[in-house]
């Protein structure tokens, strides 16, 4: 039962990890607000049908809400190619900091600067890394970090002719823009 009363508190902490209010949840999931609300105070027992719905709009699993005490410490999710990159994710989706494996390639188009919410942190594994970082570019070599507000209008590359990996670590707000950009 200690599990159950985890619950609530576990969905309250993903939902604000987003920066969604309680109504913008229940409206999402398609319940009322206090419905919602008593799930995550315990005064509520949870249901399928409950969690179902919000957890599909947390992109969440139920079983993320649980803890379960022999949890497979590795990480199963697909790596996700697209505009030039390859995004490779190394934390849990419910994980409150994000850490991808990201490989930029020399012939990707060049896309506009970006902003954002946010804070990111990178590591250089191999390759060259272009960093621009409102007027100003710097490169990245390997074994090299750089840190930045992401609210600084930002751009990623590689440089020179051969792919460049990363390690870049930021919050539920820069995953969403880096994974589900359109």
């Amino acid at each position: 039962m200690d599990e159950l009363q985890r619950l609530g508190p576990r969905l309250r902490a993903a939902r604000q990890d987003r920066g969604w209010t309680l109504d913008e949840l229940a409206a999402r999931a398609g319940m009322s607000t206090s419905t919602l609300s008593r799930l995550e105070s315990g005064k509520r027992q949870a249901s399928l049908e409950l969690l179902l719905p919000v957890t599909r709009q947390l992109g969440i699993r139920v079983d993320d809400l649980l803890d379960a005490p022999d949890r497979d410490p590795r990480v199963h999710r697909t790596a996700i190619r697209r505009d030039g990159m390859t995004i490779a994710p190394l934390t849990r989706e419910a994980s409150e900091v994000r850490a991808f494996k990201i490989t930029y390639y020399p012939d990707a188009p060049e896309c506009d600067l970006q902003v954002h919410e946010g804070h990111e942190w990178l590591y250089v594994l191999s390759g060259e890394l272009r960093l621009a970082l409102a007027d100003r570019e710097h490169v990245l070599g390997r074994g090299e970090a750089a840190e930045f507000e992401t609210t600084v209008p930002h751009r990623m590359t590689a440089e020179g002719g051969r792919p460049c990996e990363v390690i870049s670590i930021f919050n539920t707000v820069g995953e969403r823009l880096h994974l589900h950009r359109t």
